[in-house]
C-alpha cells in the first residue's frame, strides 16, 4: 500500500465551469425522463475503521445496467447526438461498464455501437453488451490496446469516439462522460467530511472532486484509492504531470488503467486530499465484510472502502479521520462473474 498527499489548492471558478452543481442538475433533468432512472440507495454502516458513520452509494442497480458508469457514457451519446444530429456509429473501448453504458445510449437512438474490450475482460460483459444490439471486439491485453484500437477505428471509419478518458485535443466528450457521473453525488443528502472514491482513469473521482467541493466546500477530504497494479494517478500526482504507469498484474479490472485521463488529473493534483494504493486481497477483503455488512458489491466496487480500511492511523490523523466523520464510499459496481 502506498499514499501520497499532494497539497491541496482551493477550488476556482474555472473548476466549477467545467464540473459541479450545475451540470449535475442538467444530467440528472436528462435521466429524470428515463423511464428506468431511480436514485441508488445509501446504506449507512457504523463501526467502521474508526469513522462515525460510513454512507455506501450503492450503483450496483443503477438503470438496470450494473454500475455507476450507466450515467456517464449514455449521457455522452445523447449530447454528442443533440450537437451532431445523430446518424452515426459510436465506438468505444471499455473494460466493461462503459461499454454497456455507450450501447445503451446509442441503442435508445437507434444507433450502431462497437465497443472494443482487451482479451482480459470477462465474457459476461461482452454478452451483456451483445444484449444491448453492440458490435463486440477484441483487441490488446489491456484497456490501452483496446482504446487504442477504437481511437484508429474511429478515425478509419468516420465514427464517433465515447472515450471515457482524454488527451490533448480531445476533452469535450469525456467531460460529459464526468458530469453525468455527477448525478449520484447530487442525490446524496447527508454533506460528507470525507469522500474515498477508486480510480482508473480517475473520471469519477475527478466527478466527487468537482462536485464535492461546488456543494459542499473545501472542507471534505477527498480520497483517491486505485489498485497497487496501476497507479497512475498516484504516480502523476507524485511526478506532477501526467506519467504513464508501468503497472503489474491485477484482479480489479475496471480499475486497470495505466494512464490518466488529462481533465481528470489536471483536476485532481489540486483538489485531492490523499492518494493510496490498495493490494487485490484487501479490496478483496473490503468486499466480502460489506457483504456481511448487507452491501453486495464487486472487489472494484468495494476499492474506496479497501482504502478506507487500510489506512494507519497516522494517516487518519493527518487527514482528521475520526467517531465524528461521515465517509462517503461509492460502491460503483455489483458481483461480477468470474473470468
Amino acid at each position: 500500500m502506498h499514499f501520497f498527499n499532494p497539497g491541496r489548492t482551493p477550488s476556482t471558478e474555472r473548476d466549477r465551469e467545467l464540473i459541479g452543481v450545475g451540470h449535475a442538475r442538467q444530467a440528472r433533468a436528462h435521466f429524470a425522463r428515463h423511464p428506468a432512472y431511480r436514485p441508488t440507495p445509501v446504506h449507512t454502516l457504523t463501526d467502521l475503521a474508526g469513522a462515525g458513520t460510513v454512507h455506501v452509494k450503492d450503483e450496483s442497480g443503477r438503470m438496470g445496467l450494473g454500475s455507476f458508469k450507466a450515467l456517464g457514457g449514455a449521457y455522452a451519446v445523447h449530447r454528442l447526438s443533440e450537437r451532431d444530429g445523430g446518424g452515426t456509429t459510436y465506438v468505444c473501448a471499455s473494460a466493461g461498464n462503459h461499454g454497456i453504458s455507450v450501447a445503451a445510449g446509442a441503442r435508445e437512438l437507434g444507433a450502431r455501437c462497437v465497443v472494443y474490450l482487451s482479451h482480459q475482460v470477462p465474457e459476461p460483459f461482452a454478452h451483456r453488451l451483445r444484449a444491448l444490439d453492440a458490435d463486440v471486439v477484441r483487441e490488446g491485453d489491456d484497456y490501452d490496446a483496446s482504446l487504442a484500437a477504437a481511437l484508429h477505428a474511429s478515425q478509419e471509419h468516420g465514427w464517433r469516439l465515447v472515450a471515457d478518458t482524454s488527451w490533448e485535443g480531445y476533452h469535450d466528450i469525456p467531460l460529459d462522460v464526468m458530469r453525468g457521473y455527477t448525478v449520484l453525488f447530487d442525490e446524496i443528502e447527508i454533506p460528507p467530511t470525507h469522500v474515498f472514491v477508486q480510480a482508473g482513469v480517475g473520471g469519477l473521482a475527478a466527478a466527487a472532486a468537482g462536485y464535492t467541493r461546488d456543494r459542499w466546500g473545501e472542507l471534505p477530504r477527498i480520497v483517491v484509492v486505485e489498485p497497487d497494479g496501476a497507479p497512475c494517478l498516484l504516480e502523476s500526482a507524485r511526478a506532477g504531470e501526467p506519467v504513464h504507469s508501468a503497472g503489474a498484474p491485477t484482479r480489479l479490472g475496471r480499475l486497470d488503467c495505466l494512464e490518466p485521463s488529462l481533465i481528470a488529473f489536471d483536476l485532481l493534483r489540486r483538489q485531492a486530499d490523499l492518494f493510496v494504493t490498495v493490494a487485490d486481497e484487501q479490496a478483496a477483503e473490503a468486499a466480502a465484510l460489506l457483504a456481511r455488512r448487507g452491501v453486495a458489491l464487486s472487489e472494484c466496487g468495494a476499492a474506496g472502502a479497501a482504502g478506507l480500511l487500510a489506512l494507519d492511523p497516522g494517516t487518519r490523523e493527518a487527514i482528521a479521520l475520526g467517531p465524528a466523520s461521515r465517509v462517503l464510499l461509492v460502491g460503483t459496481e455489483g458481483p461480477v462473474e468470474p473470468k
